[in-house]
């Protein structure tokens, strides 16, 4: 075991994650034990919650207790299969969808067990609908009542609608360039 003050990044994937319990485990790529991640962790890289497989890579430390994750450098969402895109953005031309430019925003309330919420961008006062399954295409899991995020907004047929969700500090940096 090395002197517990030395880190290394590792690349693997989230094997789960409790935003309640404030923990989960990431599975390294190159093997060896769950690697502890800790929800202050997952705060301080500006997001509550991340979604289960979603591809990380991190900064670790041996510690008397296991190898915990101290840093996270990067997340990817979940590789998902090719399959139809959410009924909600059927009708909507993809590359609308991918030039929508990221707006910062805050959580007004999201129901996991309900599967939506809503969220309001910075400036604007109406409610910017959130879908679970973008959150889970974005790499998110759950979102906490005034947590801030940035997200990609289009008008859709409820509305204005979320289409990727994703770190606070991705929305602010867009927005000064």
């Amino acid at each position: 075991m090395e002197d517990g003050n030395s880190t290394r990044n590792l690349a693997g994937h989230v094997k789960w994650f409790d935003p309640v319990k404030g923990f989960g485990f990431v599975v390294a790529d190159e093997g060896g034990p769950d690697i502890l991640l800790h929800a202050n962790v997952l705060r301080n890289y500006g997001q509550s919650s991340v979604a289960d497989g979603a591809l990380v890579e991190i900064c670790v430390q041996d510690t008397e207790r296991g190898v915990q994750a101290v840093e996270i450098l990067s997340i990817q969402p979940p590789a998902y299969s090719e399959g139809a895109p959410l009924a909600d953005f059927e009708q909507i031309d993809p590359e609308v969808i991918r030039s929508a430019p990221l707006e910062p925003a805050r959580v007004k309330w999201f129901d996991k067990a309900k599967g939506f919420g809503f969220a309001n961008v910075f400036g604007r006062s109406e409610d910017v609908f959130l879908h679970i399954e973008v959150l889970r295409r974005s790499g998110l899991a759950d979102l906490q009542p005034g947590e801030a995020l940035a997200m990609r907004v289009i008008d859709g047929k409820r509305g204005r609608m979320a289409t990727e969700v994703c770190a606070w500090e991705a929305g602010v940096k867009f927005r000064e360039e």
